[in-house]
């Protein structure tokens, strides 16, 4: 059974969205919210998220499976590995990919990223060291930055 639920955080509402095996989605808007639905994997990820909030938990354990095309799911498998409290350029992440000429196109996969918070693409920054997009917006994308920085 798919479930979806609304988690209230420190940044926000954020939509949780699972099937009985998988993680589906992290998201801050879901427009096909009706009701609060739970099994084993939001109540773990809900429990993973109020640890990650308390800056008590720097890594996450969840079983993912965000639907993407080969490229992006390269791109998400990457960001994985952007340790906490930590960012990387787009262009880091094109050259580990083998592409250092893909920037752009790690922006795009960046933006598409199904499963925020859990694949890190709030840690992914401009080549100038300034924050660039993020589907929640670039306040999250801070304050996200700003609380594993203040909990290494």
């Amino acid at each position: 059974m798919h479930c979806i639920y609304k988690y209230n955080s420190i940044i926000g509402d954020i939509f949780i969205s699972a099937d009985e095996n998988f993680l589906l989605s992290v998201q801050f808007v879901n427009h096909n919210f009706i009701e609060n639905k739970e099994n084993k994997i939001i109540r773990q990820t809900i429990k993973q998220l109020d640890e990650y909030f308390r800056g008590k938990r720097k890594k996450f354990e969840l079983p993912l499976n965000p639907k993407g095309t080969e490229f992006q799911k390269k791109v998400w498998l990457q960001l994985m590995n952007i340790p906490y409290g930590k960012t990387a350029t787009y262009k880091d992440i094109a050259t580990l990919i083998g592409n250092t000429n893909a920037s752009r196109a790690v922006g795009n996969a960046n933006n598409k990223n199904p499963i925020a918070i859990i694949i890190p693409c709030h840690r992914v920054i401009g080549s100038n060291n300034k924050l660039t997009g993020y589907a929640g917006g670039l306040d999250k994308k801070e304050k996200l930055l700003n609380l594993e920085k203040n909990n290494k």
